[in-house]
């Protein structure tokens, strides 16, 4: 099993290193444009194997050479944001770095699962498909498991309960618009309305789309890393596993939920093919209508762009 990483910056070191601590393949190739940085950080990992116990072979590349043959490619590259910014304005700059490495991936690893990581996310991984031509349940994104787990964890914070007791789904764009759905979240088997507030629900909803934001004016100079890197590895888990994981994902939709040709957050099963089905949950019209509202602010996006 070969998996690349491409970007070496925060969120692609952090994911190498996850990936190799859990020692889920033989080799872990990380690519970087910037000279050294890939190896040095590589070559880092590689040097912490025999304290951490993992065999797990990390080489570091400016080069797609090294990344042919990849099973599956976890896609980091891009800029990230600084304060003030939204996942939108990085649009432009993105699309030509993420188009690059769709042409490079598709001559180089015309077999392998991608799960695209960077912003804006679903627009980036419609990107992705549209340039590499692969089968759209090999392309898809990481953003709603992040974003399920920050609901997750400020629900945890709201309640003084472990974040292993709760159960919860955030769908549509990974944006302002996302959709945390209340109604198919529970703590421990408990619907989440008997134990808090709906105003709370709401101040914990919003806290979630500004997640990622309330980082970034923290650092400053950065996004976050963490959790999009632990995101990103427990979908390559499922799918190296095939342990048929339910989990949001940014998927392509054709027809599910009434919306078709878009990159989208919903429910999917994951496994060694790559998104195995997609999950149709039962929407309130309220529901419904802020998926939909979510899809095509992701369309516009997409719209914006000439592919």
């Amino acid at each position: 099993m070969k998996i690349s990483v491409i970007g070496a910056g925060n969120v692609g070191a952090t994911t190498a290193c996850k990936l190799a601590e859990k020692d889920l393949a033989n080799e872990v190739v990380l690519v970087d444009i910037i000279e050294g940085i890939p190896q040095g950080k590589a070559l880092d990992l590689w040097e912490s194997a025999p304290v951490e116990g993992y065999d797990t072979l990390c080489t570091g590349s400016n080069s797609y050479e090294e990344t042919a043959g990849s099973d599956i490619v976890v896609v980091t590259a891009g800029l990230a944001r600084k304060p003030g910014m939204s996942r939108d304005d990085l649009l432009e700059a993105n699309t030509k770095i993420v188009q690059s490495v769709a042409e490079n991936l598709r001559s180089k690893s015309p077999d392998a699962v991608i799960i695209v990581v960077s912003n804006p996310l679903d627009v980036m991984t419609y990107v992705t498909w549209k340039v590499t031509g692969f089968p759209s349940e090999r392309v898809f994104g990481m953003a709603g498991i992040l974003d399920t787990a920050r609901f997750r964890s400020f629900i945890a914070l709201a309640l003084g309960v472990s974040v292993r007791d709760i159960s919860a789904m955030v769908l549509g764009g990974h944006g302002d618009s996302m959709v945390p759905l209340p109604r198919y979240t529970t703590v421990a088997g408990v619907p989440l309305a008997e134990l808090m507030d709906a105003q709370t629900i709401e101040q914990i909803i919003q806290r979630t789309r500004d997640g990622g934001a309330e980082i970034v004016k923290h650092l400053k100079t950065g996004s976050a890393y963490y959790a999009p890197a632990a995101a990103a590895v427990e979908m390559v888990e499922a799918v190296i596993k095939d342990n048929k994981r339910i989990l949001p994902c940014s998927c392509y939709l054709q027809g599910q939920y009434g919306l078709s040709d878009v990159y989208v957050g919903v429910p999917a099963k994951l496994g060694r093919k790559g998104v195995e089905m997609i999950f149709e949950l039962n929407l309130s019209a309220e529901e419904q209508a802020a998926l939909r509202k979510s899809a095509e602010d992701v369309k516009s996006n997409i719209a914006k762009l000439k592919l």
